[in-house]
């Protein structure tokens, strides 16, 4: 399954950028969220439609050693590395896209120009970024942007359809509803079309997308098509009996999803939500058999205290269940992952004789010299946050073993791989 680009970028255009974007261009936060979620198919595409232009793949290549990602705010006020790639991509249909945006979102022109030039900075510096973390020459670029056609129809918002911001045949091919010519489509190959329902950030930067009605009279014999696919779909999966658990959560500038799927004797679907986990009658926030309620079952038992060395203890480890880094970075945590640090640290003070050890790890992908460096930058700034909240006697080492214990193969999607990616502790003599 091809990379999606989204989850290379949806750490960059959260909701404390969408806050600080809306003030500096005197805009409500929901028409810049709507704006955003109307750019972003529009660029992606836009690449995509380009990944044989070597002006393109040069941009994009070079884009991690320019330091855009660091600096999204201040792209909106007009960047000529910026300005030269979107003359690149669209050329002429630039302000027809800019005027569309802004008449979907509610907001002005200017506002809908710095967007654009802000939501193309993420894309281009998340995609340099990885490439340049995944060794991709600009073949590997190209491959990348291509992959994106067979994806992005998932992205465009209910109320804007490619053909009104007029941007050219290249949206023909990417099977949008409503770009498509029904006089001349050959519709008889093609296979019925599902759409997919997506999970929305509450500040709607990634709204779902809704089925269009048009299509005229196709729809007469194909709705009934859908319908049966639709109808037979959830037949099998009640077949397969499996329960699948989602969580879906947003935390300040991140919307992150997680899914896990187990077998079992039924068919059922639970969300995970934090509930109260009690530290001797202290209330944690918490997953239900989570990290925290593991750790405090373990030292509540006496299995700790009893432990003869360390060998006995180096094979249980607790994954964290909310502590995630911003993709590449060894010492910027995602929002929300620093309330499950301090779980931690009061876990260990009601705990004093208890001594831990932190673990990184990462997928299968990419360099693995890189992999360790990163595993292990990250395990220790973990380590060294810790010791600042007052247990550093308790913190006693921190180790990374990059995709040492790695399970899912590189060739799986990114979603599939996201298991291997984690950091864990353990309890250490």
């Amino acid at each position: 399954m091809a990379l999606n680009i989204i989850d290379l970028i949806k750490g960059q255009l959260g909701a404390a950028l969408v806050s600080q974007t809306a003030s500096q261009l005197g805009e409500s936060e929901s028409g810049i969220s709507k704006a955003i979620s109307g750019l972003l198919p529009v660029v992606i595409g836009g690449l995509a439609n380009n990944s044989d232009n070597p002006t393109v793949l040069d941009t994009v290549a070079n884009s991690s050693s320019n330091g855009i990602l660091g600096s999204l705010s201040s792209v909106t006020s007009g960047n000529s590395f910026i300005s030269g790639l979107l003359t690149s991509i669209f050329g002429d249909k630039l302000s027809g896209i800019i005027n569309s945006v802004a008449t979907y979102a509610g907001i002005s022109n200017n506002s809908s120009s710095s967007l654009l030039n802000m939501v193309i900075g993420a894309t281009v510096g998340s995609i340099g970024k990885y490439a340049s973390e995944n060794n991709l020459d600009r073949n590997g670029i190209a491959s990348l942007l291509n992959d994106q056609k067979g994806i992005i129809s998932t992205l465009l918002p209910a109320g804007l359809s490619l053909a009104s911001l007029n941007v050219g045949d290249w949206a023909k091919g990417y099977g949008f509803e409503g770009n498509e010519n029904p006089a001349t489509k050959p519709v008889i190959d093609a296979p019925p079309r599902v759409e997919v329902t997506r999970s929305t950030a509450e500040t709607g930067t990634f709204p779902d997308r809704t089925t269009s009605s048009e299509g005229g009279s196709i729809w007469k014999w194909l709705l009934p098509v859908i319908l049966l696919l639709v109808a037979s779909y959830f037949l099998w999966q009640q077949c397969r009996k499996s329960e699948t658990t989602t969580t879906t959560s947003v935390e300040g500038d991140s919307l992150k999803t997680k899914t896990d799927t187990i077998t079992v004797n039924s068919t059922a679907t639970t969300t995970k939500v934090d509930e109260d986990i009690d530290l001797n009658g202290t209330a944690l926030k918490g997953y239900r058999n989570g990290m925290e309620d593991q750790m405090i079952s373990f030292l509540k038992s006496g299995e700790y205290t009893n432990a003869k060395d360390d060998a006995a203890l180096k094979n249980r480890w607790f994954d964290f269940d909310h502590v995630n880094f911003k993709m590449g970075s060894a010492n910027q945590l995602e929002a929300g992952s620093e309330s499950q640090l301090q779980n931690l640290v009061a876990i260990l003070k009601a705990f004093p004789d208890a001594k831990i050890k932190i673990g990184g790890y990462t997928d299968k992908t990419g360099n693995e010299a890189n992999n360790l460096k990163l595993s292990a930058e990250r395990a220790n700034f973990i380590k060294d946050w810790l010791s600042k909240q007052g247990v550093a006697s308790q913190v006693i080492a921190a180790d990374g073993y990059g995709s040492e214990f790695a399970k899912v193969d590189a060739k799986a999607s990114d979603a599939e791989r996201a298991v291997d990616r984690k950091m864990s502790v353990r309890f250490t003599k």
